[in-house]
């Protein structure tokens, strides 16, 4: 048997689906928000996009997204980990949960929404490999707040963007579709780098206070005893 069918083949894709696919609540209120965001920043409105990737790694095949967390059926979904929505104490209810996904053989909803399709990434085995290791490490801050500090909001555009960095892939190439929007995809990358480096040059990392070598304990010089006759004691009491 030749070496070449003992190697594992892999793929990483990416899907770009516009937020709000299948819906029409989510993604009226998306339009709202993208309008006064651009209002806001003075520039025109664009298309919000929501990313979800596919790795394959020899014969497995994994789905890997962010989506909402509303039943218990968690391992029937390859479910990693879960995190808040809007609020960290919302995140006790299920209605305000979001859960990570590293699904074997799952499906992307509205899959065939994605515009353009998917997108190849990567082919490289040790790159799908560290993928899939890393997303139980993903950090799972609040949904649609920066908790972290990363001057964008958390969401599942983080999720993807902060483990396509932090496995080593060049994302100068990788852009929503022409006209599109990720918000929180910056987020993810800001929290990648900060991984990337020393834990004193992080963002947000307090240094820590030098300490000082502590002083000997001074010690009190002691007393000559006196010398020579003592003084009788007086049987003298004060206002007599």
């Amino acid at each position: 048997m030749s070496s070449e069918n003992l190697t594992p083949q892999a793929s990483i894709d990416i899907y770009w689906l516009p937020l709000g696919a299948g819906g029409r609540s989510v993604r009226l209120n998306g339009r709202i928000f993208e309008a006064l965001m651009a209002r806001r920043e003075h520039r025109p409105a664009c298309e919000l996009y929501h990313a979800a990737l596919e790795v394959r790694l020899g014969d497995a095949r994994f789905v890997i997204e962010m989506a909402p967390s509303w039943d218990r059926d968690l391992e029937g979904r390859g479910v990693v980990s879960v995190g808040p929505v809007g609020a960290p104490l919302l995140g006790r209810s299920r209605w305000f949960r979001y859960e990570v996904r590293c699904w074997r053989g799952g499906s992307i909803p509205d899959v065939g929404e994605a515009v353009g399709g998917p997108r190849r990434i990567s082919q490289d085995v040790s790159q799908a490999r560290r993928v899939l290791e890393l997303i139980p490490a993903f950090p799972t801050a609040t949904w649609g707040r920066d908790e972290l500090a990363a001057g964008d909001m958390w969401n599942s555009n983080s999720l993807v963007a902060w483990l396509l960095a932090s496995s080593g892939h060049d994302l100068t190439a990788i852009s929503p579709p022409a006209r599109g929007r990720a918000p929180g995809w910056s987020a993810g990358l800001v929290v990648a780098a900060r991984g990337r480096q020393p834990w004193s040059s992080r963002a947000g990392a307090r240094p820590r206070r030098a300490t000082r070598p502590s002083a000997p304990p001074r010690r009190r010089p002691r007393r000559a005893p006196q010398r020579g006759p003592v003084a009788p004691p007086t049987d003298r009491r004060p206002g007599w």
